[in-house]
């Protein structure tokens, strides 16, 4: 009797029916939620002092999920230690007080999960350097924008450029697009330097660095469909015939969620969301070693802007570009990056892991976007 109390016990705890009747049936009778809590009990049952949690919401409803996670806050809550293992960033912000992140069976960040949540979108970075910018020096009329500013982006990675409005992360951009030719210091891609301007690079190298531009309205012809101008991606910068450049856009854009309908619609039919998926197909067409994308999630509602990111994730994991730039000023999206580098004044005064970089900020301007982004998430 006292064996059979202490199981209603554990079967309470993890919020079954404590009745008995749930004692006699088979493990196939029971609901997934229910297994898992299950086994939650049995693990209760034997007094245990930490708990491991291997993808424990993997295959649920989100309100069997829901509840697989209100339960193991409870669990935790009762002074058990919680291990938990997951690849979904929803259920890790719900649990976690601390995230430790695995590549390659090695530890790639580990930071505070009040620090921003992320799901990488690279691969932390392989052997070789694809873009190389050294001590670019630039301005808009007399007034100095960028001062001496130089940063690598390695194959497979993903770089992040953040700072205030005004303190050069466009610029920088279009610099190394060949978009802002008047200025100094070098842009090398794969060890070969860039010349400055777009009009001086040669068709590889044009095509070797893409710039997605964040207005996607503004980058596509309002006459003329938009099938058609992803397409002659592929015929102006990489020779493709028309025919085949077509069916590798439709290819694309259908992978991107675009159907062939909506495609060749003019860019008045499409939302803004779609629309910037079509730019990313556009860029991507060109094979580009490097992707470099401006401000692409500003003004987009979350669902979407995680979209856009869970595109430019598959885009780089999938090998149609080499290595990915993100200027941005929301450091949600920053942090879902490899690495962050940060702007002040037209100087790149802090860079390291993401991770470290928003889970232990060393600059004060560093210090100050974090502090702002928080106290702005609390306010919301």
């Amino acid at each position: 009797a006292a064996a059979r109390d202490r199981v209603l016990d554990a079967l309470a705890r993890v919020r079954l029916p404590a009745d008995g009747r749930l004692l006699r049936r088979f493990p196939h009778q029971l609901s997934g939620g229910q297994q898992q809590r299950v086994v939650l009990a049995h693990v209760l049952l034997l007094g245990a002092r930490a708990v491991v949690a291997d993808e424990p919401t993997t295959g649920q409803d989100p309100l069997t999920k829901r509840g697989i996670v209100d339960l193991l806050a409870d669990v935790a809550r009762q002074g058990i230690a919680v291990l938990l293992l997951s690849h979904d960033m929803d259920v890790v912000r719900a649990l976690a007080d601390e995230v430790v992140v695995l590549h390659d069976g090695r530890v790639r960040d580990a930071a505070p999960a009040d620090a921003p949540a992320r799901a990488p979108l690279g691969g932390a970075g392989r052997e070789g350097v694809v873009l190389d910018a050294r001590s670019l020096v630039a301005r808009h009329g007399r007034t100095p924008v960028l001062d001496r500013v130089s940063l690598t982006v390695r194959a497979g990675e993903c770089l992040a450029v953040v700072g205030r409005s005004g303190s050069g992360k466009t610029t920088l951009a279009r610099c190394v697009s060949g978009l802002h030719p008047r200025h100094g210091g070098d842009v090398l891609l794969d060890g070969e330097p860039l010349p400055a301007g777009l009009r001086e690079r040669s068709r590889s190298q044009v095509a070797g660095v893409q710039y997605v531009f964040q207005d996607a309205k503004a980058a596509f012809d309002a006459y003329r469909p938009v099938l058609d101008q992803v397409a002659r991606t592929a015929v102006r910068l990489r020779g493709a015939d028309p025919a085949g450049a077509r069916r590798e856009a439709l290819a694309l854009l259908g992978a991107l969620g675009l159907p062939e309908a909506k495609a060749a619609s003019l860019p008045a039919h499409l939302s803004g969301g779609e629309l910037q998926r079509a730019a990313l197909a556009r860029a991507v067409l060109a094979r580009p070693r490097v992707l470099v994308c401006d401000e692409i999630t500003s003004g987009l509602d979350p669902l979407t802007r995680d979209a856009v990111l869970g595109l430019l994730g598959g885009l780089l994991r999938s090998g149609h570009t080499d290595a990915l730039v993100l200027i941005t000023h929301d450091l949600a999206t920053a942090a879902r990056a490899d690495r962050i580098a940060v702007m002040e004044d037209g100087r790149v005064v802090e860079t390291g892991a993401a991770g470290r970089v928003l889970g232990a900020p060393e600059h004060p301007c560093t210090r100050e976007l974090v502090a702002a982004d928080r106290s702005f998430a609390a306010a919301g």
